[in-house]
């Protein structure tokens, strides 16, 4: 059963990254890769026609939700950690699956896609850093929403399902375990995968320490069913 929707937003302190998913673009001192902040606005859409669920405003939900999209925007956009509002950079850990945590100043350094993919037969992070790792998963799908589908508990740990979801535009090129080059073709495939996380937030409301349990690999099988690109791998 989900937490009372008036948990946290009866807290008199809420920041802005919980009331607005977009309050962190508003960062105009921060160091930001590519100079700027990142364009959003297509994923904004995307996410507002096709989500599942509409969050009453105010409520854990909504709250939690934005938390986590002003966070990702940070983890992939902001390069420099001291700018990073949404986390506590002295506690924050990050951990997928029950292996061993990674720290921020590793996920600044790989990238959010590298810290949460694990190896497979399409993909290796080792094989693509954190430039490359972006640019073949953000051009493969353009708009990539994510949403909160439960929440189940509510500060100082938050447990909740989310879903991550996208429309395949773009071939997906990119390296396997085996340093082969994997090409998949775009056929306008759903991807669309859920999980589930454990946040713990501190008296600000910043993360402390995220943990996150997911198949990394459905992805890949929902781009590939019939598992043809890797028949067709070329060394």
């Amino acid at each position: 059963m989900a937490a009372p929707q008036s948990e946290a937003a009866s807290q008199p302190s809420v920041p802005d990254y919980m009331k607005d998913p977009n309050a962190v673009l508003g960062d105009v001192d921060a160091e930001w890769r590519n100079t700027r902040p990142p364009d959003y606005s297509k994923t904004r859409v995307f996410y507002s026609e096709t989500k599942r669920r509409k969050h009453e405003a105010g409520s854990l939900p909504e709250l939690v939700e934005n938390l986590v999209k002003n966070w990702e925007i940070e983890a992939s956009f902001k390069t420099r950690l001291s700018d990073w509002r949404t986390i506590d950079h002295e506690t924050f850990t990050f951990a997928v699956n029950d292996l061993k945590p990674c720290s921020a100043e590793h996920m600044l350094r790989v990238g959010t896609y590298n810290a949460i993919i694990s190896p497979c037969k399409y993909y290796d992070p080792e094989h693509s850093d954190f430039a490359a790792s972006h640019k073949t998963f953000k051009r493969m799908m353009p708009a990539f929403a994510w949403e909160v589908l439960e929440v189940h508990s509510g500060p100082p740990v938050v447990s909740f399902k989310w879903r991550h979801w996208g429309e395949m535009k773009n071939d997906y090129v990119g390296q396997n375990s085996n340093g082969e080059k994997v090409t998949v073709k775009a056929k306008g495939q759903l991807i669309d995968i859920e999980g589930v996380t454990v946040a713990h937030l501190n008296s600000e409301f910043q993360v402390t320490e995220l943990k996150t349990w997911f198949d990394s690999n459905e992805m890949f099988r929902q781009m590939d069913p019939d598992g043809s690109a890797i028949k067709k791998t070329v060394g």
